[in-house]
């Protein structure tokens, strides 16, 4: 297996205006994902987010609403993200009949300069994350377009 690039595609039942949302509001990012979250939502925007008491650098790379949102993680945070020190994010949203079509892809696991067990394990570990915390997506984004 390559462990270079992960990628996942779901649907979700809203528009792509809060789909866009409910992945870069930091606010909503910790209703389905991290436990903290502490950036603003720009490109360059710089912060971190939290598992538990573990906090990691955040760095947001492309905003374009409704489109795409784009960030750097896992850098030691007061870093500068940057290919070598963390992993890059890509939520591509694209509008569907009854819905939007989301594309999450992250890479970033080769370019840290770890040997093959350690590539292997940290992307073990992604997909296991990815895989739990995805599906948590529609149902914060069915909330937020409620009160929309």
């Amino acid at each position: 297996m390559d462990h270079g690039t992960l990628e996942r595609e779901i649907h979700i039942d809203a528009h792509p205006d809060t789909v866009f949302d409910v992945v870069s509001n930091p606010r909503h990012l910790r209703e389905w994902w991290p436990d903290e979250a502490e950036y603003p939502a720009e490109p360059g925007g710089a912060g971190r987010i939290a598992f538990g008491d573990s906090w990691v650098g955040f760095t947001v790379v492309d905003a374009v609403p409704p489109k795409l949102f784009s960030f750097r993680w896992t850098h030691a945070p007061g870093e500068t993200a940057a290919p070598g020190n963390s992993f890059l994010v890509v939520f591509e949203l694209e509008p569907t009949a009854t819905g939007t079509r989301l594309r999450m892809t992250e890479t970033g696991f080769r370019e840290r300069g770890w040997d093959e067990a350690k590539i292997a394990a940290e992307y073990a570990d992604h997909v296991t994350g990815w895989d739990h915390f995805l599906p948590r997506l529609p149902a914060v984004a069915a909330e937020v377009g409620a009160t929309r």
